[in-house]
């Protein structure tokens, strides 16, 4: 499957919305996108998972990356998902301590 992306600027925030399948084949364009709105103009970037089917290791890799990139630059990384199947990935790695988690993008902007 394919993963469409997304993003949208408003100020130093970033909202990258995916849909589709984060995996070992679509990880390097997502962490391409990341990469290059974290060494532009994002401070802090919301990753929107709302419709997303799928994420593996490659996938949270990638946005651990995406943290630590942020981190260096004072920002965070926020993720956006009331999916169970996604939300249990993270529960399972331990990822929902890393990672802000919110039910929509407006409450993450909020944060």
């Amino acid at each position: 499957m394919e993963l469409g992306i997304r993003t949208e600027q408003d100020g130093g925030v970033c909202t990258v919305t995916l849909e589709g399948e984060v995996d070992v084949y679509t990880a390097p364009r997502l962490k391409e996108q990341l990469v290059a709105l974290l060494e532009g103009d994002c401070v802090s970037v919301i990753v929107d998972l709302e419709k997303v089917a799928f994420i593996d290791s490659s996938g949270l890799g990638v946005l651990v990356s995406a943290l630590r990139r942020a981190r260096e630059k004072d920002g965070v990384v926020r993720i956006v998902c009331t999916r169970d199947s996604i939300l249990k990935i993270f529960r399972i790695t331990g990822l929902d301590k890393v990672f802000p988690i919110f039910s929509d993008a407006s409450e993450a902007r909020e944060f």
